[in-house]
């Protein structure tokens, strides 16, 4: 093993001891290697650097670094008690050094961006890994971390490199490979009762012990699986948590996957696969159709349907796999009544609704008439992109509406 390798083990020990902060001793050493690697070694190796240093030194954190790196064969010793066992097709990462490969960065930039020691809780935003903006809702605002280049980069990496062969659960139609909201939709066409409830604060909710358990399940030892959840998960630094309401305040003070990374919306599908087995599992028991699109679950029946108990349930299993249902958006539509999912209305077969469809058409009619410029109120950077993905959302269930809309964007110059 590489004397680089064991330099970089040698540091994330010596943080982890660091952030304990319970004072010298071989139990607190033992305690906080074991939140590295094994426990087994960890206590072996506690009691290594303990009869070499059986006070505190005066700077434990370096001292313990250098000491660390020192001990014959850390790393081999380390590495070889966790077998690579790779499940799901996932990528073979063996240690901290394939990890920094495989994502082109260098070892000391893995430490940073994994914000190991959450040394950018109080950083500037000069130095902060993500870009904040504050959306407004309903009730309160949403806060979007956007992450910069090359943090962005990096999960993008594992996004495509990591991610990508673990199986979502079919019930899953949110950012899933061959999925959308009309695939969501779908199997809850002309069904008598329609049930859509949401779940709050979906990516903050999931905290990055179960990102980290994600990537375990893929046989990722706990060095790498720990590293990797960090890359993905970010805990909102001090200055941008005020002005919120305690309960989001709270939220996004801890690890959390940020709304705006790319690998949130597949790491949140893998961490609620629980989730959508147990509630698909319930549907079919019960002859109903379940379906989830990120946030939103929609469930479909015959018009003896117990919504009542229907709800209660399903918001029972959802707090116990740890999400919180939006009690106040949830949604029981009949046939008689108009019944939305994902913004497409599902009476006969999956539509975007027809004022919809005629507020896009009215909108293109006047760029052609006084310029795409003066018909961006909202100020998109790229209106073009905009009004083509509008056109692009109702095409996918309406394709002669698509052409439609498309024939009358040709028109418009969108220079002006």
């Amino acid at each position: 093993m590489s004397r680089a390798i064991e330099s970089e083990l040698a540091g994330w020990l010596a943080l982890s001891f660091d952030q304990l902060g319970d004072g010298w001793g071989l139990s607190t050493l033992a305690e906080a290697f074991a939140e590295v690697i094994e426990p087994g070694r960890a206590q072996e190796i506690a009691g290594r650097v303990i009869d070499l240093m059986p006070v505190e030194p005066v700077d434990p954190v370096n001292t313990l670094r250098r000491v660390l790196v020192d001990l014959p064969k850390l790393a081999t010793t380390v590495v070889s008690l966790e077998p690579v066992s790779m499940r799901f097709g996932a990528v073979e990462i063996p240690d901290l050094a394939a990890l920094a490969q495989l994502l082109n960065v260098t070892p000391t930039e893995l430490e940073w961006f994994a914000d190991r020691g959450g040394w950018l809780r109080h950083a500037s935003q000069p130095l902060s890994h993500y870009r904040y903006r504050r959306l407004p809702k309903a009730a309160g605002v949403r806060v979007v971390e956007a992450p910069k280049v090359r943090l962005r980069e990096i999960q993008r990496r594992i996004l495509h490199r990591v991610l990508a062969g673990i199986p979502a659960d079919r019930a899953c139609h949110g950012f899933e490979k061959g999925c959308s909201a009309a695939t969501f939709a779908a199997p809850h066409a002309g069904s008598e009762v329609v049930v859509r409830q949401d779940l709050r604060d979906f990516f903050p909710t999931i905290l990055v012990a179960r990102v980290r358990a994600v990537f375990a399940a893929c046989g990722y030892s706990s060095v790498v699986a720990r590293v990797l959840a960090e890359l993905c998960t970010t805990a909102t630094p001090v200055a941008e948590l005020r002005g919120l309401g305690y309960s989001q305040r709270t939220l996004l003070a801890a690890r959390h996957l940020p709304q705006g990374a790319p690998t949130s919306p597949r790491l949140a599908n893998l961490v609620a696969r629980s989730l959508d087995r147990r509630l698909t599992g319930y549907a079919h028991r019960h002859g109903l159709t379940y379906t989830r699109y990120a946030d939103d679950l929609a469930f479909s029946g015959n018009a003896d349907l117990d919504t009542a108990r229907l709800i209660w349930t399903v918001t029972r299993i959802a707090r116990d796999e740890g999400f919180t249902v939006h009690t106040g958006k949830t949604l029981i539509r009949r046939a008689h009544q108009r019944q939305v999912l994902a913004g497409l209305v599902v009476n006969d077969s999956p539509a975007a609704p027809r004022d919809r469809y005629d507020a896009v058409r009215a909108l293109l009619h006047n760029c052609a008439r006084t310029g795409a410029t003066a018909q961006n109120i909202n100020g998109h950077n790229d209106f073009r992109a905009h009004v083509c993905g509008l056109i692009s959302w109702i095409g996918e269930t309406a394709p002669h509406r698509r052409d439609k809309l498309l024939t009358m964007a040709d028109r418009v110059d969108w220079t002006t």
